[in-house]
C-alpha cells in the first residue's frame, strides 16, 4: 500500500494506492483508516474502487452501509473513486446519489474531483 499526502484547503488529503484489494470487510476498513492516521496523519481518503472488494457494491451484503458507518463514526471523509456506470442496480444509484449529497462520503470520477470535494 502506498500513501500521497496532497495539501488542500483545510488540511491534508491521502490517496491510497495499492496493486491489491485493501478493503474487503468492516477490520480492513478500520485497518485502513488506522493505517492512513498513523502514516499520513490525514482523516480524508481518496481510495480507487478497484481496491475495494466487489461485494461492496452489492448493498444486498449490506457491507457498504457497515463500512460507511465506520467512517462516519470515526470522523473519516472518504471519495471513492472510479466508473460507477458499471452498476445497473438502482439501489446502489441511490445510494451513491444520497451519500454525494452528504459532506463524508463521495462517490466520484476522478481524483481531482476528489480533492476538490474533500477540500471543503
Amino acid at each position: 500500500m502506498k500513501i500521497e499526502k496532497v495539501e488542500a484547503a483545510g488540511g491534508n488529503i491521502a490517496i491510497v494506492s495499492s496493486n491489491e484489494i485493501l478493503i474487503e470487510d468492516v477490520q480492513s476498513a478500520l485497518d485502513l483508516m488506522a493505517t492512513v492516521q498513523y502514516e499520513a496523519d490525514c482523516d480524508r481518503i481518496i481510495i480507487n474502487k478497484s481496491l475495494i472488494s466487489e461485494r461492496f457494491f452489492d448493498l444486498k451484503t449490506r457491507l457498504a452501509g457497515e463500512i460507511l458507518q465506520k467512517f462516519i463514526n470515526y470522523r473519516k471523509k472518504l471519495a471513492i473513486v472510479g466508473d460507477f456506470s458499471v452498476y445497473s442496480s438502482q439501489s446502489l444509484k441511490d445510494f451513491i446519489y444520497e451519500s454525494n449529497k452528504g459532506n463524508a462520503i463521495f462517490f466520484l470520477p476522478s481524483e481531482e474531483q476528489a480533492i476538490e470535494k474533500l477540500s471543503i
